[in-house]
């Protein structure tokens, strides 16, 4: 079981990572102990491999820290299912392999805390009500994700996608 980490609109890299942890002034390795230090400061010391983060509209604003999604994908984030997502936050978390929906309506219907069972590659969230199915990204984002990264599908096809 998996559990909802849910946020509101407007989650920023800085609230992500404040830009004091980042890899540069600590370390990449220690990126996942600083996840919403200030915002949520249990959640470095919860968090588990395979939990999801449910947000608002704009998650991922700001800066183009590519460390706010390295920082969650260190720390086992399964997929992140938001209203909306900032431009830049949406292809770093893509290129990284990590799960993104835009989905309002799954958004609505999760909570925070709530335990479900989480299937990013089929696209679909089951909970104690009953399965969620998401709106899927598109054919190329879901092809990166196949491949576990930008770099791994690069790799594998040496071409980009759309090419």
């Amino acid at each position: 079981m998996a559990r909802v980490w849910k946020f509101g609109d407007d989650v920023d890299t800085d609230q992500i990572v404040p830009g004091r942890y980042s890899p540069y002034m600590t370390s990449e390795a220690e990126l996942p102990k600083y996840a919403f230090i200030e915002n949520r400061p249990e959640f470095a010391k919860e968090v588990k491999p395979g939990d999801i983060i449910v947000a608002g509209d704009n998650f991922g604003c700001g800066s183009s820290r590519e460390y706010a999604p390295l920082a969650l994908k260190k720390c086992g984030i399964a997929a992140i299912i938001a209203n909306s997502f900032a431009r830049i936050f949406f292809r770093n978390a893509i290129n990284l392999g990590i799960p993104l929906f835009e989905d309002a309506e799954a958004v609505q219907k999760l909570g925070d805390g709530e335990q479900v069972e989480v299937d990013a590659a089929r696209g679909f969230i089951r909970t104690a009500e009953g399965e969620i199915t998401l709106r899927q990204p598109p054919k190329f984002v879901q092809d990166i994700l196949a491949e576990g990264s930008i770099a791994g599908y690069v790799r594998k096809y040496q071409h980009f996608p759309g090419e």
